[in-house]
């Protein structure tokens, strides 16, 4: 589950991580009251941030033709302004696609006087099985450029999930971020709390890009997470219903939150052949060959090692609500799972739904015989494939009309 950057930036100040002050605003009128608040508390420069579930709002448009997602003002009329031509439109990113995400909410912040951008990230490194605590001097760039061209300048540190981040491990990266005298203890503080951020909050990824040396009004220096990005895993929201309640279901597809009512794991893609399979690096392979023999898959749907009759047919008829979808390739492999379990399922969703369109389905596995000989017996049109080439070929064969 993704967060907005308003509400990471709660969490990290929640474990000590400085932030810029500001608020979330849903409307021009408080985004004005609350720009006239931080020049008052004396702030030279306020930015207007639109609050989406993508990066490069800075560099996008809005489907009014108004430009930038991300806008630095001067007085609490500026802001008004910028806040009036966000709320309420499309912003179109790199990341969003060509539909774009509805604007609904801003981060109104004082903007602080950047001297050095940096970069930190928490992250799982399942090499060797730890969190990892990344960073690089050049902040405010794209890591995995960065990566690629100077790898010696990111500093990566596992952690022992049993001890947690050390003082002298976050000393070591702060040194490493070229933090000296008081901004190094400043920044080994501010790194322990990106750490303990991602720890208590159960997150996939905290990743803080620019964290920043700024100058204060008295003219001192030090750091601030000025960007934030924080993802929480799935799998441990039951254990946060303070985080469940962060979720934003205006920034999801309709169909992928449909899909998360069954734990149905649900991508939307752009093409024509569904797939119905058990297990993400088998879905990954299928949606694979499909493109291999001429086809397009219309999405990534994986009902898990363990599904129901009941997810199989709710699976079906999330599928058939994307009208792009033109045939469906079933690519299911027992190992847990009991073929004759999802031929039964597959034969009931098929009746229910009353499915129209091509229906190739591909079983192997645990009590495989039992589960084509439910199938061949249900008196329904369904194309059998022998392999996953063979099924696949069959599909993209069926929707193309031949």
């Amino acid at each position: 589950m993704n967060l907005h950057e308003f509400q990471a930036k709660q969490l990290l100040s929640r474990f000590g991580v400085p932030v810029p002050q500001g608020e979330v605003c849903d409307s021009p009128e408080s985004a004005k009251n609350t720009g006239e608040q931080l020049f008052k508390n004396g702030a030279r420069m306020v930015v207007v941030k639109s609050q989406i579930h993508a990066g490069g709002r800075g560099k996008g448009t809005f489907n009014t033709g108004f430009r930038g997602g991300v806008k630095l003002c001067k007085t609490a009329q500026e802001v008004y302004e910028n806040a009036r031509a966000m709320l309420g439109n499309i912003l179109i990113t790199k990341q969003t696609g060509p539909d774009g995400r509805l604007v609904s909410k801003l981060l109104v912040a004082a903007a602080p006087d950047i001297e050095k951008e940096l970069y930190v990230a928490v992250l799982l490194d399942r090499a060797v099985s730890k969190p990892v605590l990344m960073a690089s001097t050049e902040g405010g760039m794209d890591i995995e450029e960065v990566a690629a061209k100077t790898p010696d300048k990111i500093t990566k540190e596992p952690i022992d999930p049993v001890l947690g981040l050390l003082p002298y491990q976050a000393r070591k990266v702060a040194a490493a971020l070229n933090l000296r005298g008081e901004l190094l203890n400043q920044g080994a503080k501010a790194l322990q709390g990106i750490y303990r951020t991602w720890w208590d909050c159960d997150a996939s990824l905290v990743e803080i890009n620019p964290f920043c040396i700024v100058s204060t009004h008295e003219g001192k220096q030090t750091v601030l997470a000025v960007d934030a990005k924080l993802s929480l895993d799935d799998n441990a929201l039951y254990r946060h219903p303070d985080l469940q309640a962060m979720r934003d279901l205006a920034e999801e597809a309709p169909l992928e939150i449909e899909a998360s009512k069954f734990n149905l794991n649900y991508i939307k893609l752009d093409g024509a052949i569904a797939c119905l399979v058990n297990g993400a690096g088998l879905a990954m392979a299928t949606m694979d060959i499909i493109q291999h023999f001429g086809g397009r898959p219309a999405n990534f749907l994986d009902v898990g090692g363990g599904a129901s009759q009941q997810q199989v047919t709710a699976a079906f008829q999330i599928i058939l609500q994307d009208p792009n979808v033109k045939g469906i390739l079933v690519n299911i492999f027992g190992g847990i799972m009991d073929c004759d379990v999802i031929a039964k399922g597959i034969v009931a969703a098929v009746k229910q739904t009353g499915l129209k369109l091509p229906l190739v389905v591909r079983l192997e596995g645990n009590n495989v015989v039992a589960g084509k000989q439910t199938l061949a017996t249900s008196g329904l049109t369904i194309i059998s494939g022998d392999s996953m080439a063979d099924a696949a070929q069959k599909v993209v064969a069926a929707v193309a009309g031949k």
